[in-house]
C-alpha cells in the first residue's frame, strides 16, 4: 500500500511557481492533480459558451467571466473552472494579478470530458458549493446536455431545450446555445 502525502497551500503554490507554464495543477483537498490538456473539441465547447455568457455579462454590466483561473475553495482546496462568473459586486478588492482568487464564483463551470470520473466530477461540485458558489453547471458535450447544480436542486437540460438562467443572469435564455454549443463543426 502507498503513502499519500498532503501538501500546503504554500507549497502547491511554490510548486505553481516552479512549473512550467502549461502544467495544469489543482490542489483537491491536499492532494496535487495534475489535469492533462484538454481535446480542442473540449476547447471549442468551452470557448462558446464563455463567448456567449461573456457577451450577455458585458452587455447587462454584471461582473466578470473567467476561464481557466485558480480559485481558493478552502485552505487546502483549489480549482480552475473551465469558466467562472463573478458578479459586480464581488468584484471590489479583487486583485487582477493574484492568483488564486479568493472570493469564489457566483457560477463555476465545468466540461465534462469522457475521461473524468463521475465521483471526481460530483465531488468538485462539493468543493465548489461548499466555497461559496451559487451555482455549478457540468457541460457534457458527447450527451448534448447540461446539468445545473444549484440551491432549488439539479436540472438537466439537453438539446434541443433552451438554457434558461434566471436566478443569476437575469433574463438569461439561449434559445439554441445547445445546438450551436455542441456543433461538432469547428468553425461554427
Amino acid at each position: 500500500m502507498g503513502t499519500v502525502t498532503k501538501i500546503s497551500f504554500d507549497e502547491f503554490r511554490r510548486l505553481q511557481d516552479a512549473a512550467d507554464p502549461w502544467m495544469r495543477y489543482e490542489l483537491d483537498e491536499g492532494d496535487v492533480i495534475v489535469t492533462p490538456s484538454p481535446t480542442p473539441y473540449h476547447n471549442i465547447v468551452r470557448y462558446r459558451l464563455r463567448r456567449a455568457l461573456t457577451d450577455f455579462v458585458q452587455a447587462h454590466d454584471l461582473g466578470l467571466i473567467l476561464d481557466e483561473t485558480d480559485f481558493l475553495l478552502s485552505p487546502n482546496t483549489v480549482r480552475k473552472p473551465d469558466i467562472a462568473f463573478i458578479p459586480k459586486e464581488k468584484l471590489k478588492g479583487l486583485d487582477i494579478y493574484r492568483c488564486p482568487i479568493e472570493v469564489p464564483p457566483a457560477l463555476a463551470i465545468e466540461v465534462i470530458s469522457p475521461s473524468n470520473l463521475a465521483q471526481d466530477t460530483l465531488k468538485k461540485v462539493r468543493q465548489y458549493v461548499a466555497g461559496g458558489a451559487g451555482a455549478v453547471w457540468l457541460v457534457y458535450p458527447s450527451l448534448h446536455l447540461v446539468e445545473v447544480h444549484d440551491p432549488s436542486g439539479i436540472r438537466v437540460i439537453s438539446e434541443p431545450a433552451s438554457l434558461i438562467e434566471e436566478r443569476l443572469f437575469a433574463g438569461l435564455s439561449f434559445h439554441s446555445l445547445l445546438t450551436d454549443l455542441f456543433a461538432e463543426d469547428p468553425t461554427r
